[in-house]
């Protein structure tokens, strides 16, 4: 039993590597302002186009900027929640072996 927990443990670590190794990204306003990260919703990179920023007022770059980075976030979710489904499905099955399932 123990020895399928360190397994889990072990196939966790690994999702949590992938996560970090897989971008997504969430843009507003027609790619003018672009986010970008990881599948563990870590922000890696926010870019604005530069005539974009200079055009833009503050009230509509913070709008902007806040709907990018929750297309982003909801993107890393979706990868993250996946992930974890994958983990649980071969967790669940792990554990029916050990009760003779």
């Amino acid at each position: 039993m123990f020895d399928k927990l360190l397994q889990v443990q072990q196939q966790a670590e690994e999702i949590k590597k992938r996560l970090d190794a897989i971008t997504v990204s969430g843009e507003a306003e027609g790619g003018k302002i672009k986010v970008t990260a990881t599948g563990n919703k870590h922000i890696n990179a926010i870019h604005i186009d530069e005539d974009f920023l200079k055009a833009a007022d503050k009230e509509e770059l913070e709008d902007l900027l806040s709907v990018a980075v929750n297309k982003a976030l909801e993107q890393a979710e979706n990868v993250h929640q996946s992930e974890m489904q994958a983990l649980s499905q071969n967790m669940m099955g792990g554990l029916g072996n050990l009760f003779g399932q």
